[in-house]
């Protein structure tokens, strides 16, 4: 399989511009607007180009690119500590149970609290596949890597790590949960509110959102029922996350209602169980394993067929030419 996985590059734009318009909406790290891409492709370059490890408010931006073409065919990002440029705002579902002696019953309802309870947090997000490469486990490829370039990096990161996935989203492209609440405070469809956001920024929700308790109760049952539901295409991905270790806390998206997923960085699987090796042969191996190479501009991941041994690690050739490996490089990796 000619996959890689590498730092994106400003060269990228347009693989990146033409992917954002196959979103289909509320995927605010890959908006469609190529102003906002250049942004994130140079602070991203920024980001590698740094040479110092503190925990900072870094994004790196990778990309999928298929070796035998040089086409770009999907892309994922880091965020090392949000809520530093502007605040990071959630909803928390929680229960308030009250109890009436004179009915001789207890009520409870649920709540929707707007929190910042995730800023200085990391964040792996931004992760999209285009739809003709959605086979082969590319998916997990460009998920995974992640966690070998968190391991190689880790004094860049937090102590806790989430992802956000998308939520509900309707045929028209508009959000169930978005129209039940924020919507009736800001005037604005969600599609607009989505873009709005992924180009400026959520100081408007700051700036317009009632800060008191919202009570599910009081929303449409459309808006209730998509609170912490992912959407359809997003399920995969869940199960992924969930395999790594994250969980589902009770936050959610104050756009579409998605679920957020959150662990413990040093807790996700693909970080806690990844080792190194050397490589001592080229060969086919028995297993099939995500291997990494490479430090911040240079980091590197493929798939590769390996086999451990007591003298090192067995890679087989069309991984090592992938990104460039020989006998004696150092590599991290992960069985698949």
């Amino acid at each position: 399989m000619s996959f890689r996985i590498r730092a994106a590059r400003m060269e990228d734009l347009q693989h990146l511009y033409e992917m954002a318009k196959l979103t289909g909406g509320g995927f605010t790290n890959l908006p469609a607007d190529k102003p906002s891409l250049t942004a994130k492709l140079e602070r991203s370059q920024r980001a590698f180009d740094r040479t110092t490890d503190e925990h900072g408010n870094d994004l790196f931006v990778m990309v999928l690119e298929n070796v035998e073409t040089g086409m770009v065919r999907g892309t994922s990002q880091l965020f090392t500590k949000v809520g530093q440029s502007w605040p990071f705002y959630s909803y928390r579902l929680s229960t308030l149970s009250q109890t009436s002696k004179e009915l001789d019953r207890t009520f409870s309802a649920q709540m929707l609290s707007l929190v910042t309870d995730l800023e200085g947090s990391s964040e792996v997000g931004g992760l999209f596949l285009h739809p003709n490469e959605r086979a082969g486990g590319l998916g997990m490829l460009l998920a995974r890597s992640r966690y070998l370039f968190i391991k190689e990096h880790r004094p860049r990161f937090g102590d806790k790590i989430f992802a956000e996935l998308r939520g509900v989203i309707d045929e028209a492209g508009g959000s169930p949960f978005w129209d039940g609440l924020a919507g009736r405070f800001f005037g604005m469809s969600f599609q607009e509110a989505d873009y709005f956001n992924a180009i400026h920024g959520n100081q408007f929700i700051a700036d317009l959102m009632p800060k008191h308790p919202i009570y599910t109760a009081m929303l449409s049952e459309t808006a209730r029922a998509a609170i912490g539901v992912p959407h359809p295409n997003g399920r995969a991905a869940m199960r992924m996350l969930e395999n790594e270790n994250f969980s589902y806390d009770g936050y959610v998206d104050i756009f579409d209602g998605g679920p957020t997923m959150i662990a413990k960085t040093d807790d996700v699987t693909s970080v806690r169980n990844s080792k190194e090796a050397k490589i001592s042969r080229i060969d086919v191996g028995k297993t099939k394993a995500i291997i990494s190479h490479g430090h911040l501009n240079d980091f590197q991941a493929t798939y590769a067929m390996i086999e451990e041994l007591d003298d090192g690690l067995t890679i087989d050739g069309e991984a090592a030419d992938n990104i460039g490996l020989s006998v004696g490089d150092t590599v991290r990796y992960i069985p698949r």
